[in-house]
C-alpha cells in the first residue's frame, strides 16, 4: 500500500506534477502515430533532425518574449518547417538523399540555437529549452498540448488512410488519388507542431525520444498498425507517468527522465516481446 501511494501521490498533492502528468499523457497518445508512421515510411532520422531544428526558432521567441507559448511556438513551427522545406528543396536541386541534407542542416540549426541563447545571455535557461522542466507546463502550455494533441488525432484520423496508402504503395495511391502529397506534407507538418509544444516540458532535445521510442518499441508486440499504435501509445504514457516520478523523488530533469522510462521500456521489448524479441523461440521443427 505505501509503495502504491508513491505512484499516484505527487500528482494529487502538488498542482505543478498533476499538468506535467495531463500534458505528456496527451503527448504521448497524439504522437504515437506519428512515431508509428515515421518508422513504417523510413523517416525515424527525421523527427530527431527537426526536434533540431526547431531550436533556433525557438530561441528567437524565448529572446524576444521570455517563456511565451505563442511566441516558442510561432518560432519553433516556422524553423521547423523551413529547415524541412529547406531538406527538400536541396534534395531536389541536387539529388542528395533527404537524409542526408537533414543531417547537414540540423546540427547547424543546433549550433545556431544554442549561440542565439548565449548571446541573448539566457544561459542558464538554455538546460530547459534542451532538457524540459515539469515546472514549464503552466495553464497556458497545458491548454496549448491539449489542443495540439486533439487537433492531431483528429488530422491524423482523416489522413490515416491516403497516408497509409502513401506508405505501402505510393505508386497506386498517385493512379487513383492526388492526396498522397497533401497527406505526406499534413502529417509532416503534425510532427513539428507535436516536437515544439512538446518540448516545453519535454526539452528540445528529449521530445522526440517520446515520439519514437514507445513507436519503435511497438514493434516487436504486433505486426498489425492499429495495435502497434495503441501499444505505441500505452508505452508512452507510462513512459510520461513513471519518468515524472523518478524526475519528482531524485530531482532530476524531467526529460531525460521520461525518455530513459521509454528507453528501459523499448530494451525490455526487444528481449521479451513475442515479434523477433531475443528471447522469442523458434518455431519447432516438425518430421513430416
Amino acid at each position: 500500500m505505501h509503495f502504491a501511494a508513491h505512484l499516484w501521490m505527487p500528482f494529487f498533492d502538488f498542482v505543478f506534477m498533476r499538468r506535467a502528468l495531463i500534458g505528456g499523457l496527451v503527448l504521448a497518445c497524439s504522437t504515437a502515430p506519428l512515431g508509428v508512421f515515421l518508422i513504417l515510411r523510413r523517416m525515424s532520422l527525421i523527427g530527431d533532425a527537426v526536434a533540431h531544428g526547431i531550436l533556433p526558432g525557438a530561441a528567437l521567441g524565448f529572446w524576444f518574449a521570455g517563456l511565451s507559448l505563442p511566441a516558442l511556438t510561432i518560432g519553433g513551427l516556422g524553423a521547423g518547417l523551413g529547415m524541412a522545406g529547406l531538406s527538400a528543396w536541396i534534395t531536389r536541386r541536387t539529388g542528395l538523399r533527404e537524409d542526408a541534407s537533414l543531417a547537414a542542416i540540423y546540427p547547424i540549426s543546433l549550433a545556431a540555437g544554442v549561440l542565439i541563447l548565449g548571446i541573448a545571455g539566457k544561459r542558464l535557461d538554455l538546460l530547459h529549452l534542451l532538457f524540459g522542466s515539469a515546472l514549464a507546463v503552466d495553464e497556458t502550455t497545458l491548454t496549448g498540448m491539449l489542443w495540439v494533441s486533439g487537433f492531431s488525432l483528429i488530422a491524423m484520423a482523416v489522413i490515416y488512410k491516403p497516408l497509409l496508402l502513401d506508405t505501402l504503395d505510393p505508386l497506386f495511391l498517385q493512379t487513383v488519388s492526388r492526396l498522397g502529397p497533401l497527406a505526406h506534407g499534413l502529417f509532416l507538418t503534425l510532427v513539428v507542431l507535436n516536437l515544439v509544444i512538446g518540448f516545453q516540458a519535454i526539452g528540445a532535445l528529449m521530445v522526440v525520444g517520446l515520439m519514437m521510442l514507445p513507436a519503435i518499441a511497438s514493434r516487436f508486440w504486433s505486426r498489425r498498425l492499429p495495435v502497434l499504435i495503441a501499444v505505441s501509445a500505452v508505452l508512452g504514457c507510462l513512459s510520461v507517468w513513471f519518468g515524472l516520478l523518478l524526475s519528482f523523488y531524485y530531482s532530476l530533469p524531467s526529460g531525460p527522465a521520461i525518455v530513459l522510462v521509454a528507453g528501459i521500456g523499448y530494451l525490455l521489448s526487444v528481449v521479451f516481446g513475442p515479434v523477433h524479441g531475443l528471447l522469442r523461440r523458434p518455431p519447432s521443427l516438425t518430421s513430416q
